[in-house]
């Protein structure tokens, strides 16, 4: 019988995961070193991040930009997230991340590193799975010492108003 991991939110499955990934990285590294270790890791939470777009989108019944935004509500289960909408649309949408708890697990756990192969970087796979017409451009995280994370999505061949290219979606003021 397979659970029914809807149950568990989204911040409690990558802290089971960064438990369990944290001493299985160890003695891959002993074994092939940090980083190949690291690629491998890296590889097979790209297929399962691939999966859950693909997953999430035949959930919503749809792969547009606007069901991606109705798909927010499970990042942010338990105050996980906080986010600040820019702009969102048939075309893109746009946030940012202002408090990660996420983040804040990983750096708790001391698996700060970690965290970004686990989380951050699982995005840009899961958004190939989600739509491969999609694409996502962000300039830096908050695991990497950003203030904040921030997220550019558009589809590909498309332009804002003002006619800019992809990922270039007005930026907030986190002054």
């Amino acid at each position: 019988m397979a659970a029914d991991l809807g149950k568990v939110s989204i911040l409690a499955r990558r802290e089971i995961e960064a438990r369990l990934a944290a001493p299985l990285m160890e003695a891959l590294t002993r074994e092939m070193g940090a980083q190949r270790a690291r690629e491998v890791l890296g590889e097979v939470v790209c297929s399962l991040a691939r999966q859950a777009g693909q997953d999430l989108a035949r959930a919503l019944g749809g792969n547009s930009l606007v069901h991606l935004a109705q798909g927010l509500e499970l990042w942010t289960q338990e105050d996980a997230l906080d986010l600040l909408i820019l702009s969102q649309s048939e075309n893109e949408l746009c946030y940012d991340v202002r408090r990660c708890r996420y983040a804040e697990m990983y750096q708790e756990l001391g698996l700060g590193e970690l965290g970004l192969v686990l989380s951050c970087q699982r995005d840009f796979a899961f958004i190939e799975g989600f739509n491969p017409e999609v694409i996502l451009t962000r300039r830096g995280t908050i695991l990497e010492g950003q203030s904040y994370c921030d997220f550019r999505y558009r589809l590909k061949g498309t332009q804002d108003q003002e006619g800019q290219d992809p990922g270039t979606c007005q930026d907030a003021d986190h002054g």
